[in-house]
Order: structure tokens, then C-alpha cells, then sequence
């Protein structure tokens, strides 16, 4: 699959270098991933399973790559970290089901013989 490790250091260059071209980014983008400490209510654990969790809903490696390896230091077991990626995979699955009713409604309105003025 891939080679977690080695994507992990290159992400990390990467994402450093684009700080130096950009440290207001960068910045801003540490000043929000650390807002969620600030209050205490979740664990690391808890908001780390919960990062893994929408990094599969987002479909985002590098997301996955540091948030499995901060679940880890956070004490999180693999039957958790599982149960937190069953919960994506049915949000991803009720996200499609939504989605499916608005396409259904979307055919509905436009089988719809068309009426002067209307407009949905």
C-alpha cells in the first residue's frame, strides 16, 4: 500500500516548506488544529480518534498519516481506532443516502412539466 513512514517525513518536509513561504498559513493553521485543547473537554485520545474518523471521510493520507501516529501516543487501541473508522464508514454511507434523496429530487423537478415563472 504505502509506505507510511517514508510519506510521513516527506509530508512534513513539504508542509515545512510551505510554512517558509507562507508562515502566516502555517500559523494559522496550528492556531486552529490547537484550538480543541484549549477546552479540555475531549481527551487527545477522544479528538484523535475523532481526526482519524474524518480523514477517511475526507479522504485525506496526510491527515491519516499524523493522526494514526497521535492516536498512538494517545493511547488509543486498534479496536478503537476501528470502532471510531466504523463510524465513517456509515456517515459515508448515510452521506451517500442523503445524497441519493436529493437526486431523486432534483429528477422529480425536472420531470416536472415546466411552468412559466416557476422555479425550484
Amino acid at each position: 500500500m504505502i509506505d507510511w513512514n517514508g510519506y510521513h517525513k516527506q509530508l512534513l518536509g513539504r508542509i515545512g516548506e510551505l510554512g517558509k513561504r507562507s508562515p502566516d498559513t502555517l500559523n494559522g493553521y496550528k492556531t486552529l488544529s490547537a484550538a480543541g485543547e484549549t477546552t479540555q473537554k475531549l481527551s487527545a485520545k477522544t479528538r484523535e480518534l475523532i481526526a482519524l474518523a474524518v480523514a477517511v471521510t475526507a479522504r485525506c493520507d496526510g491527515c491519516i498519516v499524523v493522526h494514526a501516529d497521535a492516536a498512538l501516543k494517545a493511547g488509543a487501541e486498534p479496536d478503537e481506532i476501528s470502532e471510531a473508522l466504523a463510524v465513517a464508514v456509515a456517515l459515508g454511507a448515510g452521506a451517500a443516502m442523503v445524497y441519493s434523496a436529493r437526486v431523486l429530487d432534483a429528477i422529480a423537478v425536472k420531470s416536472e412539466p415546466a411552468v412559466a415563472g416557476a422555479g425550484r
